[in-house]
């Protein structure tokens, strides 16, 4: 055993001492959170226009500061874009995570001296919560890939601004830099084909111990190792022992990957996102990811169906309950306030808070009162899966066909098989008897004969792929909705389907 994972016991034991604290005590952790970002921001001019002077308690809080997302707090955003100081958190930030927007273009997230130990120990913590559990740390002596944006940064605003993976990738631990892949140069490659060529190179003849990246990107490497070599990746990196992914679901991917690999690899899920890095898996027996409740990230949480309420309830920790679904808010010390991320979650503990990311609030399906969510879809296709073992898949996504005529509107879901079912018609029976035991309301839709059941469109291989390239979202963190409320994605994919 190496220096590295001999070494890693030790820490990894006393990481896990440090946080029991404020897991055993996780009301009190996030009031101390709450109180210290508060006072910090005093003085910033969002904090005197909120007059956090004044605010002694959650209560107090809600009444000053209102949910907004990226468009809500524009005008913050765009005072620190040119430059300003004490804008929303002391000084001008660290640095400006961009990532895609919506009606906003691109959104600049900032990134402080304070925050910015939360993305770099969040993921730390992670593998060091497996060493502990497991006792495994051989993978710490092999080499390791994250497959992540470039980290070639530019300034806007005097502050430097990329890609979060690559604003991280200046941020790994000295002792784990001699054994990451692929290289500095490498990285830099914005095409992601070509990247994804260079990568191979750099990595097939390597001992690849670890390999994090978003599933369906992961899988694309696999796929052309495989290619080049005529091999399983268990015989090019037999060694290989340690997939880390987040951003999307893994269950769709887990059964092609896993064959791919062709033995059982432990895996841990995380929770990052431009805004702070939230949760992670702690046990590989537990799927739920732990909250990190002392990290300077301060949780708010809006039952989903009150999120487009004037005055949604807008619960505290100590307050939330398992098996409903929340959209997430936060404040923190990045200088986000009331901030709602998108995301929602649902609690599958509260001893200690575990939860798992159930969907985005702006993607569902909800054209005729029956509000489907991804959550909702992924476990549908996971079941009807399970039942048709032979059945692989590349992706997808679900998108409503709207008909003038009663009963002939229907749920459209795109689907690009690497293993088609045998008999889609069965197959697409199996899958509509389980969104409907899913979601009551669509259920209902059902056999009330307002939609039909729906309909499977299966895509040609490389149609995902193909969209994405020709939408400049090729590759590192970007992710296909699962669904939508309207059809533009699917009318895009059904273009390069047919082009």
């Amino acid at each position: 055993m190496g220096v590295k994972a001999l070494l890693s016991k030790p820490f990894a034991a006393y990481i896990h001492k440090k946080h029991q604290r404020w897991i055993e005590n996780p009301v009190e952790a996030q009031e101390a959170v709450f109180q210290n970002i508060l006072q910090k921001a005093q003085q910033t001019a969002f904090g005197r226009d909120h007059r956090f002077a004044s605010i002694r308690t959650h209560a107090d809080f809600v009444k000053a500061v209102p949910v907004r997302d990226y468009e809500g707090l524009s005008t913050y955003f765009n005072f620190i874009k040119a430059g300003e100081r004490d804008v929303m958190w002391p000084g001008k930030p660290l640095y400006l995570a961009k990532t895609s927007g919506t009606t906003s273009g691109t959104k600049y997230i900032p990134i402080t001296r304070d925050s910015i130990s939360n993305h770099i120990n969040g993921a730390r913590d992670a593998l060091l919560a497996y060493v502990y559990e497991t006792g495994r740390s051989k993978f710490l002596d092999g080499k390791m890939i994250f497959l992540s944006g470039s980290p070639e940064l530019e300034e806007v605003g005097g502050i430097k601004t990329g890609r979060l993976s690559g604003i991280a990738n200046h941020h790994v631990p000295g002792y784990l830099r001699t054994n990451q892949l692929p290289t500095y140069q490498t990285n830099c490659i914005e095409d992601w084909e070509s990247k994804l060529d260079q990568i191979i190179e750099e990595t097939i003849d390597q001992d690849m111990t670890l390999i994090s990246g978003i599933p369906p990107w992961v899988q694309m490497y696999f796929d052309k190792l495989m290619r080049q070599t005529g091999k399983q990746i268990k015989d090019i990196f037999p060694n290989f022992s340690l997939f880390v992914y987040g951003g999307v679901n893994f269950e769709p991917y887990r059964k092609k990957m896993f064959e791919s690999i062709g033995k059982q690899v432990d895996s841990i899920e995380l929770f990052p996102a431009s805004e702070g890095f939230f949760a992670y898996q702690n046990q590989q027996t537990d799927k739920g990811l732990l909250l990190l409740l002392d990290s300077g990230i301060f949780y708010e949480f809006i039952p989903v169906e009150e999120y487009f309420n004037e005055n949604p309830t807008r619960l505290t920790i100590g307050q939330v309950e398992p098996n409903v679904n929340y959209a997430l808010v936060i404040s923190s010390n990045a200088g986000l306030w009331s901030y709602s991320i998108g995301d929602t979650v649902k609690f599958t503990s509260v001893k200690p808070y575990k939860l798992i990311v159930s969907g985005r609030i702006k993607h569902y399906i909800s054209a005729f009162g029956e509000h489907v969510i991804a959550e909702e879809v992924e476990a549908a296709m996971q079941r009807t899966m399970d039942k048709y073992i032979s059945v692989e898949l590349v992706e997808f996504t679900v998108a409503p066909y709207v008909s003038q005529d009663k009963g002939q509107s229907y749920h459209e879901w795109l689907v690009e098989f690497s293993r088609p079912p045998q008999d889609l018609s069965a197959f697409e029976k199996e899958l509509n008897a389980q969104l409907q035991k899913l979601n009551t309301y669509y259920d209902d839709l059902i056999t009330g004969n307002i939609l039909s059941d729906l309909k499977i469109r299966p895509l040609p291989l490389g149609t995902f792929r193909n969209y994405m390239k020709s939408q400049g979202k090729l590759g590192g963190q970007n992710k296909v909705p699962r669904l939508s409320n309207d059809r533009s994605l699917a009318e895009g994919l059904l273009r390069v389907a047919s082009s």
